[in-house]
């Protein structure tokens, strides 16, 4: 979340008339995240999230993404959900953004991370997945594999800014996940960004997933992988393998990963790292003058990838077998 797009009261206030969420009392912005504009608004109804979507996100995409939060709250899986105007749309225009009012969720993303709250996001992307099966709308993944090469060739010519050799480095990488990347696993809607800013808690027990602006058709496992690179390293960028252990069990437990699936999963972590390290490292060297967002270090997930590259098979993420699911079994089909 962020805000890039200013908005005035009088603007806002008659926006808001096309809904019925009362009267504007008050607004702010909210500074987090690299998004869309989003603020944080007080009406004589309650609370809500204005979301202005800026450019990176399509409007041709927004119905997925609302029909999506819509569908998997009816599938008993927390999430905001947008509020209806009075013509029954969801979607509206303010300040030359499209924009919708999202209702506001309880909670506190976690700022570090414990055992329990890797555990609770293993359960609640499996249920999320599972949830996600009957989905009828799809989205490709343009930040998938096929994605990535375009990414670094944007950042090629100036990514010894950050470290020297590291466009060589990022080369020989994604030739190996071009070519190993696999094509046979599981495939359904995941949420692509399940980062811990993205996660709403209430002490230690999950209350909502937010963000859903990432969202689209992908390997199910994949998913997986960028949670285990969101959630179980630490400041001093160290793997925990008990973090990791809980957030796959609980994941298992709901959902149980096929053995395609876990034996894949390194390869998976690398692409994921690759992901985030690419998309960072072009915004890192594309700030924009004057910009209030700072743009995220590229350098966490250049170590991320690193250690990916280390491991052999799942024990290294703290797994050496599953009790109570076949390791297995076949996973959903997409």
């Amino acid at each position: 979340m962020a805000v890039y797009t200013d908005v005035s009261a009088e603007e806002l206030g008659q926006f808001l008339a096309a809904y019925d969420v009362g009267e504007l009392l008050s607004y702010k912005g909210i500074a987090e995240g690299v998004e869309n504009s989003n603020f944080l608004v007080h009406t004589s109804r309650g609370y809500f999230i204005l979301t202005l979507y800026e450019k990176r996100v399509a409007v041709s995409d927004l119905p997925f993404f609302l029909s999506l939060m819509a569908h998997l709250a009816d599938h008993g899986v927390t999430c905001p959900q947008p509020v209806k105007r009075h013509d029954g749309g969801a979607l509206g225009v303010l300040a030359g953004r499209p924009a919708a009012v999202i209702n506001f969720l309880e909670g506190m993303w976690p700022r570090r991370p414990g055992v329990a709250h890797c555990a609770g996001v293993g359960q609640a992307l499996a249920r999320m997945h599972v949830a996600g099966r009957d989905f009828p709308m799809r989205r490709a993944n343009t930040l998938s594999v096929t994605g990535w090469r375009p990414l670094f060739e944007m950042a090629r010519p100036r990514a010894g800014e950050l470290q020297p050799q590291l466009a060589a480095f990022l080369a020989a990488e994604l030739d190996h996940l071009e070519s190993h990347w696999p094509g046979d696993l599981a495939t359904g809607i995941i949420h692509a960004d399940l980062f811990p800013d993205n996660v709403f808690f209430i002490g230690d027990k999950l209350s909502g997933l937010i963000d859903f602006y990432f969202a689209c058709h992908d390997l199910l496992a994949y998913d997986v992988a960028i949670c285990l690179n969101a959630w179980c390293f630490e400041p001093d960028h160290s793997f925990n393998v008990t973090k990791a252990r809980a957030l796959l069990n609980a994941y298992h437990r709901e959902r149980p990963l096929a053995a395609a699936e876990q034996r894949a999963l390194p390869l998976l972590a690398r692409g994921a790292a690759m992901r985030f390290l690419l998309t960072r490292l072009v915004d890192w060297l594309n700030v924009p003058p004057g910009a209030l967002v700072k743009p995220k270090d590229p350098n966490e997930y250049i170590r991320k990838l690193r250690f990916h590259q280390g491991v052999s098979n799942m024990s290294d993420y703290g797994i050496d077998g599953w009790e109570g699911a076949s390791a297995g079994v076949a996973a959903d089909a997409g």
